[in-house]
């Protein structure tokens, strides 16, 4: 029987997640170790502005979530700028010999199917607001679909298989359909890829957000993260809200989104701290996307040990759901070294 979840915000949807999978959840193995399942989730986010889950320990990198959005939409695959800030990340879905992800969604999205389906939409949703057509595709049948064997065709299969968007009452509503969906490694940084890129596209059509709603055909938690917790329950943490809108006029976007995924590239070589630090003060007229980039540059800074900058990166960004996320980041590292 299908599960319907609905929260308001992103901690309370992972905590609904978290309490289903251990009520309900059935023991299952996987190539990569034990889980608990629980099959067809649907999930409805009614703000997908607060797409931020910190009340979790150990918590999930802001930075991180931040790369990736900019990496999607700039619609690139290379894996060198995921690993740069993420050096963990290739270990779970690299292919040997290979210097691009199999099913990075940015390419998916904008250059794999033949067509920018992110600029297709737009134009669809723009001229026929009423669309039901509006679908875009991750998955792909042919280089995704498992070999004779079973065995998957790469270790990056695309979790995501598509997300069809509608305009309803003025506001730009959002499913998202995955065929399966970690709780941990997973849920947390999809909320953040796919509310971030309905703001985008609401920005793009000047309509408001509506609800973001998440099928998940099998959410799991692996047996080697069930001290994942949620330490809202404890009151340990208070309400933080995200004073940070992505939605901007298209052009701006476009002019905005290159200059920093530019820049981002530039940081991968190692900088001066001054050089580093006019990479990551952006100084555009949207807070919202200048606070992207200190973020991500307080990755940077951090990578090279530039720790005054790091502090200086960080006390510039005015949106107090980053701040909070980076400190509980900082904070977890420093106590695992």
């Amino acid at each position: 029987m299908a599960n319907l979840i609905k929260a308001n915000d992103a901690n309370e949807l992972w905590q609904l997640a978290r309490d289903l999978i251990e009520s309900e959840g059935d023991a299952s193995d996987s190539r990569v170790g034990s889980t608990k399942v629980v099959l067809q989730v649907l999930f409805e986010l009614s703000q997908p502005i607060e797409k931020w889950v910190y009340k979790r320990t150990p918590p999930i990198s802001v930075s991180f979530a931040l790369v990736e959005l900019m990496w999607i939409v700039s619609g690139c695959q290379d894996s060198d700028i995921i690993d740069f800030f993420n050096p963990a990340y290739k270990k779970f879905t690299a292919d040997e010999g290979k210097d691009a992800y199999h099913g990075a969604y940015g390419r998916r999205l904008r250059i794999s199917h033949g067509v920018d389906q992110l600029e297709r939409a737009y134009l669809t949703l723009k001229n026929n607001p009423n669309s039901r057509q509006v679908v875009m595709l991750l998955w792909d049948s042919e280089l995704d679909t498992p070999n004779h064997d079973g065995s998957p065709r790469s270790k990056d299969i695309p979790c995501n298989i598509c997300s069809m968007l509608k305009i309803r009452n003025g506001k730009l509503d959002w499913t998202q359909v995955m065929r399966s969906n970690d709780i941990v490694l997973g849920l947390p940084y999809n909320l953040v890829q796919f509310t971030g890129l309905q703001e985008i596209i609401a920005g793009w059509l000047g309509v408001e957000v509506g609800s973001y709603n998440h099928l998940s055909d099998s959410l799991h938690l692996y047996d080697k993260y069930e001290n994942i917790t949620d330490v809202g329950y404890n009151n340990e943490i208070k309400t933080v809200l995200n004073s940070d809108s992505l939605s901007i006029p298209k052009d701006d976007f476009d002019k905005i989104s290159k200059d920093i995924f530019g820049r981002m590239r530039e940081m991968m070589t190692k900088k001066t701290p001054y050089e580093l630090q006019r990479l990551a003060m952006l100084s555009s007229k949207y807070d919202a996307y200048n606070n992207i980039l200190l973020i991500i540059g307080a990755n940077a800074a951090r990578r090279y040990n530039y720790v005054p900058l790091v502090n200086k990166l960080i006390k510039e960004c005015n949106n107090p759901i980053y701040v909070l996320l980076w400190n509980q980041w900082i904070e977890c590292q420093n106590n695992r070294n």
